[in-house]
Parts: C-alpha cells; structure tokens; sequence
C-alpha cells in the first residue's frame, strides 16, 4: 500500500486502479476523517488501504464520470455504507459507464446513481480537512476539482506534462484551457496537484514546462 503525502494536517494517499491506472485518492485530516475520490477499479486493494490507514471515509467523491474513476464505486459505497457525490453535467456519462467500459472490453459494474450533487464552491468537512469543489469542465462536462490544503485533487484535467483529453463526447479543448488557467494555474506554484492518471506534480513545475499550457 502506498504511503501517505503530508500537506499540512491532511495526508493525501494515491493509489492506481485498474486496466487504466486510474490514481484513486483518499485524503484524511489529522483526526482521521477523510474522503474517498474517484474510486475507479480494485476495490479490495481499496478497502485494504482504507482499513490500514485507519480512516473513517465519510463519503465518495467523484471529480468527473468516466468508467474509469467510478468502476468500484458501488462494491466500495456498499462495503463502508457512504453517500456518493457527482456533478449533475456528469450524471449521463455515469449512466453509461457500463456502454463506455464494453467499447474497451472491459468488466464493468454499474453504480447506482449518486445520493448527492456538487455544486461549484461546494466545501466538504471531515473532522478538521476541508476541500473545496471547483468547477473545470472540458474533459468531461461536469468535471470539479477538489482543493485542498496546499494540494488539489485534479482528476483528467491537468498531469505532469499534460492535460486532459477533449475528444471524448462532452470534451472542450477551449473550456478545458480556460478552466486550468482560472482554477488550477492561479494557485501558489508549490501546492501539489494528485492527477487521475501518473504521478503527482505541483502547479509551479506545470506552470514553466507543461507544453499544453504555453
């Protein structure tokens, strides 16, 4: 199991899942309360991290719809009895993640819809962590990313030298551009970015050399 990031009270754990290496986030304050992001595949090996890092995950949160980040979505709400939370722009997608994943012949178990939505501003507390929801579509419709205490949780928006996808359906390159530069660009340069896919990264590094981004 990996070993969690240290940012200020929170401690941030990635682990990816999946055929696609999808990094599901669990992110606790210091009083072990926390959340679960984008639950995508494994959802064993996630609830073995969940038991071994000893957090109590008060919810499910989603960053955006595709098959990939939802994929365990239902094994695990199911085994730690948690609400699910989407943007609504993403709902459709969510409901075909069982279409989308059968395009790449992949096993797929569909989640029942989400109990709650996010809006944009939206903050969730676990104990003493906060994060707060912003909006960054142009990947997928309803794309938010979650921003913590010197770290956000990007999702498919912004990787270590790359930016998400636009030419899935519901992708906007020019959205997607304007969304990193307002939500993800504007933060301080050392604050860590925990992309969907790959390794973490932090603003400033992607800031001076993403090639996306010039």
């Amino acid at each position: 199991m990996p070993s969690p990031q240290i940012h200020g009270r929170a401690r941030v754990w990635s682990l990816p899942t999946g055929p696609l290496q999808e990094n599901a986030v669990l992110v606790a304050g210091a009083d072990s309360q926390g959340f679960l992001i984008d639950p995508g595949d494994d959802a064993a090996r996630l609830l073995e991290l969940v038991r071994d890092s000893g957090v109590t995950v008060q919810a499910i949160l989603l960053t955006h719809a595709h098959f990939d980040h939802i994929g365990a979505v239902q094994p695990v709400r199911e085994a730690l009895r948690v609400p699910v939370f989407l943007h609504p722009a993403d709902l459709p997608l969510y409901r075909a993640g069982a279409t989308s994943a059968a395009r790449w012949n992949l096993p797929f178990v569909q989640p029942a819809d989400p109990e709650h939505a996010i809006a944009q501003d939206q903050v969730f507390t676990a104990g003493d962590l906060k994060l707060r929801a912003r909006e960054l579509p142009g990947h997928a419709p309803g794309h938010v990313v979650f921003v913590g205490e010197d770290f956000v949780v990007a999702g498919d928006t912004l990787f270590q030298g790359g930016i998400g996808r636009t030419d899935l359906p519901g992708g906007d390159h020019a959205r997607l551009i304007a969304g990193l530069q307002r939500e993800l660009l504007s933060l301080p340069g050392d604050v860590a970015v925990y992309p969907g896919h790959g390794p973490r990264t932090t603003v400033g590094h992607e800031r001076r050399s993403n090639p996306f981004l010039r």
